[in-house]
């Protein structure tokens, strides 16, 4: 056995360092699923794991090296995750916040609304220490500056306002995507919005990021004059990363039809920008004898491409994703400078463990799965089909751009579902119909605009990458119209995503029959989607909206208010419809501002407002109460058919003779949105979101949140009749 395991390692010698970000990610992915921080003695156990398993790999046999190699790689993956979040802190708004807003506008965009939405750093807040101050915050305006256009305002402007700030919303339901980790690691401390004017007092200076971001709004706005409306607005996302101009039609067209990779700066744009480049240079340099025999035009070709695609990335802003993507074309062209093969499994492992060394917390992101996913799959298919005739000679580029689209749709498909709940099911045809003008037309008409700029002809350049944005948008809205253009799925359990990659790159990594195990991770995973369960009622943190599943979808208590958290709601559960629609439907009783929901033998009372929730004496009959207001009842009446046992009693903090269950505003700032579930025996279960994020240094009282403890994770309510 001892044998054949050894042998089978050895095996493994030629692929190893695919393995290497495998192994990282591992350890980043086991830390952001931790519950709690880890004390200071389980921190020094992985350092000296880490440092023993380097250190002893030095000097057992070669075939068991990569197993201790394996276990130091997961510790400091676990390590540079703890690093990043260490870094990242910074004070967090701890409550409610209305009055004056002071600070300098450092990012413009757009909200879910499609409100202009303003990042203020320098932060002013009345009568807040500077210690305790935001360091970023996020503004979103309504009112009278809402209907100004995103050009109106200025990088580097000091603007001050009158709005309202709150601390970065948590998750929507218990599982869900945390907002307050991706603020964390945005920098924000807080987010809110204004319906007053908006002051400018004066232009700030700044250092060298305030400086490029201006010169992207400055070429942003000078595209958009040269091409006005949505084509000007797609052709500045291209170009620098500005999506603020972009229309809501226009953004779920090209989501619904799978091109809206082609909006984001993302690998397949560096890709295209540096393959100009180093096309035409290589091509340019090869038409000049006198220099082609004496230099080598390959690599002079590489080095100006890596600059090119080097101010590519800081023109776009230099966020994570650009970042990863010229990371990758980084490591490709390089290895043409070493003489090295580009397009490899080692270069693509290279280049995600460089992305995961300098922004640990990307793994978990959509941008950092669908690419790796992309650029992997297209990498293995192409050595899969070394050699294959791809038909004659012209048909060749077809070909290449078909099974091209194919493989990266495929591969990313999972990850888009899990993420985004949804599949366009003729993605295909729309990225066949636009990714080939992009890489022929777009992207070079992009490169000619900027060597036309010096002379004032930079408007050639934009016409013809106009010809091809115009295009592509017709495209997308055409294929987002088809008849079931778009399905939708249910968000995935916790364990389905992680054994699905795993599988994944199990069955790509590994050399030897063993490798089609990864096929049972793959089905496991799917499986376990299929039965993932949806919880039967859930609980808005706000205590204004309760949905329960019926048998024609989520019944929603409102048909208004709280309606970003029900789009959420809706769309996990792979069943998006209006808010209007999900309330309008049965399963809910309604009696002016009280709604009651029945799960098994357990009745919950919602009370919406001050006088509803005077209105009910007791618990009014009700196993559990919510309502959006601070209840000053200490102690409500008797249950009608719970029993709660002295344990759970205390770790809710209530009297085990208490009524009822009572979730008022105060209790679910604390415990976050809930999920109602009955358990085989009959039980009623309540999973908080603040238990199942837990106490980490993004949500916890270390980021000066006003939590006196972590909510419980889980709270059991058991039915009367399985008492007697």
């Amino acid at each position: 056995m001892q044998a054949a395991l050894r042998e089978t390692l050895l095996a493994q010698r030629g692929g190893l360092i695919g393995w290497l970000p495998v192994c990282l990610g591992t350890g980043i992915g086991i830390y952001f699923a931790l519950r709690s921080e880890p004390g200071a003695a389980i921190w020094g156990g992985l350092a000296a794991g880490a440092l023993v398993g380097l250190a002893l790999s030095r000097w057992v046999e070669v075939a068991w090296r990569p197993l201790l190699l394996g276990l130091a790689l997961v510790c400091c993956g676990m390590l540079l995750a703890r690093g990043e979040v260490l870094r990242m802190i910074q004070p967090v708004l701890g409550f409610r916040y209305y009055g004056p807003i002071e600070g300098r506008v450092v990012d413009i965009d757009r909200s879910a609304s499609d409100a202009v939405r303003l990042t203020l750093d320098r932060v002013r807040l009345d009568r807040m220490a500077p210690d305790r101050t935001p360091r970023r915050v996020r503004v979103a305006l309504h009112g009278a500056d809402d209907a100004r256009s995103v050009t109106d305002w200025r990088p580097g402007e000091v603007l001050m306002t009158t709005g309202h700030l709150s601390p970065p919303g948590g998750p929507a339901e218990p599982g869900g995507f945390d907002f307050r980790r991706y603020a964390f690691f945005e920098g924000l401390g807080a987010v809110g919005y204004t319906r007053t004017p908006v002051l400018r007092l004066h232009a700030a200076t700044g250092g060298a990021s305030l400086w490029v971001f201006t010169q992207r709004m400055r070429l942003s706005r000078a595209i958009q004059t040269q091409l006005p409306g949505e084509v000007g607005a797609f052709a500045a996302a291209v170009v620098t990363g500005d999506r603020s101009g972009m229309g809501r039609d226009s953004l779920n067209a090209l989501r619904a039809s799978n091109t809206a990779h082609l909006l984001a700066i993302s690998g397949l744009h560096m890709g295209l920008l540096t393959g100009v480049v180093f096309a035409v240079i290589r091509v340019g340099l090869s038409l000049c004898p006198a220099v082609a025999l004496r230099v080598a035009v390959k690599k002079i070709a590489a080095v100006v491409a890596l600059l090119a695609g080097a101010a590519y990335l800081l023109l776009s802003g230099g966020n994570v994703a650009t970042e990863r993507a010229y990371i990758m074309v980084a490591v490709m062209l390089v290895a043409v400078l070493l003489d090295r093969r580009a397009l490899t499994l080692r270069a693509v492992a290279m280049a995600a463990t460089i992305v995961l060394v300098l922004h640990p917390d990307a793994l978990t992101g959509p941008g950092f799965q669908m690419s790796f996913a992309a650029t992997t799959a297209l990498v293995v298919v192409f050595r899969l089909m070394r050699g294959m005739a791809l038909g004659p000679r012209w048909m060749r580029p077809i070909a290449a751009v078909v099974v091209s689209s194919a493989v990266a749709g495929a591969a990313t498909a999972p990850f888009a579902a899990a993420h985004f709940n949804q599949i366009s099911h003729y993605g295909l045809i729309a990225n066949l119909a636009s990714v080939p003008l992009m890489g022929v037309l777009v992207m070079p008409a992009a490169v000619l605009a900027a060597c036309l700029a010096p002379f004032g002809l930079e408007g050639a350049g934009f016409w013809l990458m106009g010809l091809g944005l115009r295009w592509i948008l017709f495209v997308a809205q055409t294929v987002a119209g088809f008849d079931g253009a778009l399905s939708h799925v249910k968000s995935p359990g916790a364990a389905v995503l992680p054994l699905l990659t795993l599988g994944l790159l199990w069955l790509i990594l590994w050399c030897g029959r063993l490798r089609f195990a990864g096929l049972l991770a793959v089905a496991a995973a799917l499986v376990l989607w299929v039965q993932t369960p949806r919880p039967q009622v859930l609980i808005a943190d706000s205590g204004g909206l309760i949905g329960v599943l019926g048998l024609q979808g989520r019944v929603l208590s409102s048909d208004k208010g709280d309606s970003f958290v029900a789009g959420i709601w809706l769309e996990n559960d792979g069943a998006p419809v209006p808010q209007d629609v999900a309330a309008s439907r049965p399963g809910l009783v309604r009696d002016n501002r009280h709604v009651t929901a029945t799960l098994g033998p357990f009745r919950i009372l919602q009370l919406r407002g001050k006088v509803a929730l005077a209105s009910v004496a007791g618990c009014g009959g009700a196993d559990i109460l919510v309502t959006n207001q601070i209840d000053p009842v200490e102690d409500r009446g008797p249950a009608a058919s719970v029993t709660m046992p002295a344990a759970a009693a205390q770790t809710m903090g209530r009297k085990a003779d208490a009524g009822c269950e009572v979730f008022d505003a105060a209790r679910l700032r604390q415990t976050g949105a809930l999920a109602l579930n009955l358990d085989p025996a009959g039980n009623l279960v309540i999973t908080t979101a603040a238990g199942v994020t837990g106490t980490r240094l993004w949500s916890g009282p270390s980021r000066n949140r006003r939590i006196q403890a972590a909510a419980p994770f889980r709270i059991t309510l058991r039915a009367a009749a399985t008492d007697q």
